[in-house]
C-alpha cells in the first residue's frame, strides 16, 4: 500500500519533451506525459479506456493525444473528443487525469483524490533551480522497495562503512549520536562529526592542505512520502565555528518515489555553491554521487533478496534506527489516516465500469 494524497516526483521537467510522449510508473499506476502548446505539463492514465492500450504507444495531435490502437482521441482533462466511425462519443469514454505541479526543475503528480491537492505540500527543493546553486541532475532506478531506501537515508551511520572510500571517510560518522526532531509531516536529522578527514568526494572543492581535518555536519529534513532535503560540508577545525571562508557547503535534494511495490524511482542531486569550483567540480560531485548511489543500491538490492527468502523474520532493533523506525510510524499513520478518510465514500461510490 502508498499514500496516494501526496506529490510525488514523476520526472525532472527535462526529460518530459517539448513534443512527444513520455510515460512512467507511479505506485503501480502507468501514466502518461506530455506538454500542451503552452508547455504545460499534462499527466493522464496511461490506459485507452476502450482496450487498454498504453495511450504512450499513440501520438500527440495538438494538445490531445490519440491512442495507437483503435483511434480514440482524449483531451487534456481525459476526456475522449473522438471515436473513429462513430457520431458521438460515449460519455464514460475518459480517462483519468491527475493534478501536476512543476517546482525547480521537480515535475510533481498527485496519486490521489484530486480535489485534494495541495501545492502548500509540496517540498522546498530550491537548490534544484537557483542561481546561487549548481548541479547536475541525477537519477537512478533500484528493483527495491522504497522504504528500504528511505532507512538508508534516514541513518547515515552506514557511511562509515558502505561508503568508506567515497562519501564517508571515517568511522567516527557511525559513532556521532543524531539528532532527531519531528517536523510537518516529517523529521528533522542532525548529525555532527569533529576533527575527522575530509572525503574523497569534496576533492576538488579545495586544496587541503596534508592532514587537514574538519568539523563535518549533516542537517536534513525527510518529509513524506519520502524526500531528503539536506544541508551538508565542513570547516577547518582551526576555524571558528560561523567563519565559512574554508568550508565546504553542500545542499542536496533527493526524493523516492515507488514504481511498484519492489521497485522505485530515484531522483537526486548534490549542488555546491559558485564560489566553491565550475563545471568541473559539478561534475566530480555528481560522479562521486554515481559510484556512491551504487555502492548504496548494490547493498540495499543484497537485503532486499534476503528479505525475500525469509520475509517474516524480524530485524533486531538498535538504537541506530531510531529515525527510520520514526518515520515508517509517519507512513502507517498516514495510511490508516486514508484509509479512515476513504471508507465512507467507498461505500457510497458505484461500482467503477469495467470499461467505456
Amino acid at each position: 500500500m502508498f499514500i496516494r494524497n501526496c506529490w510525488y516526483v514523476v520526472a525532472w521537467d527535462h526529460e518530459i519533451p517539448a513534443e512527444g510522449l513520455f510515460n512512467r510508473t507511479v505506485i503501480g499506476e502507468p501514466l502518461l506525459l506530455y506538454r500542451t502548446a503552452q508547455g504545460e505539463v499534462v499527466a493522464l492514465e496511461d490506459r485507452c479506456c476502450h482496450r487498454h492500450a498504453p495511450l504512450s504507444k499513440g501520438r500527440r495531435e495538438g494538445d490531445c493525444v490519440r491512442c495507437g490502437y483503435h483511434g480514440l482521441k482524449f483531451d487534456a482533462r481525459g476526456l475522449c473528443v473522438e471515436v473513429p466511425g462513430m457520431a458521438t462519443v460515449p460519455p464514460r469514454a475518459r480517462v483519468r487525469s491527475y493534478p501536476v505541479a512543476v517546482r525547480s526543475r521537480w515535475v510533481f503528480v498527485w496519486m490521489g483524490e484530486a480535489e485534494r491537492a495541495d501545492t502548500a505540500l509540496l517540498p522546498d527543493n530550491f537548490s534544484c533551480d537557483h542561481p546561487e546553486w549548481r548541479h547536475i541532475p541525477g537519477y537512478l532506478h533500484y528493483d527495491t522497495p522504497y522504504l528500504l531506501i528511505c532507512d538508508n537515508l534516514l541513518d547515515f551511520s552506514h557511511l562509515s562503512y558502505v561508503h568508506e572510500k567515497t562519501l564517508g571517510g571515517s568511522t567516527a560518522i557511525a559513532q556521532a549520536r543524531p539528532e532527531i526532531e519531528k517536523i510537518e509531516r516529517g523529521l528533522r536529522v542532525t548529525r555532527r562529526v569533529e576533527n575527522v578527514p575530509p572525503p574523497a568526494h569534496w576533492a576538488g572543492a579545495r586544496p587541503f592542505a596534508p592532514g587537514a581535518r574538519f568539523d563535518r555536519w549533516f542537517v536534513y529534513d525527510f518529509v513524506l512520502p519520502g524526500t531528503l532535503l539536506m544541508q551538508s560540508g565542513g570547516r577547518p577545525v582551526e576555524d571558528a565555528e560561523g567563519d565559512m571562508r574554508h568550508a565546504v557547503e553542500l545542499h542536496s535534494c533527493q526524493t523516492l518515489t515507488p514504481e511498484t511495490e519492489t521497485s522505485t524511482h530515484y531522483f537526486f542531486q548534490q549542488a555546491h555553491r559558485p564560489s566553491l569550483g565550475g563545471e568541473q567540480l559539478t561534475r566530480t560531485l555528481y560522479d562521486s554521487l554515481i559510484v556512491a548511489f551504487n555502492e548504496d543500491r548494490d547493498m540495499i538490492t543484497a537485503q532486499a533478496r534476503n528479505i525475500e527468502h525469509a520475509p517474516l523474520l524480524p530485524m533486531l532493533p538498535l538504537a541506530m534506527d531510531s529515525a527510520l523506525v520514526q518515520f515508517r510510524r509517519l507512513v502507517a499513520q498516514a495510511l490508516e489516516d486514508e484509509r479512515r478518510s476513504d471508507a465512507p465514500s467507498q461505500r457510497a461510490q458505484p461500482e467503477r465500469a469495467a470499461s467505456c
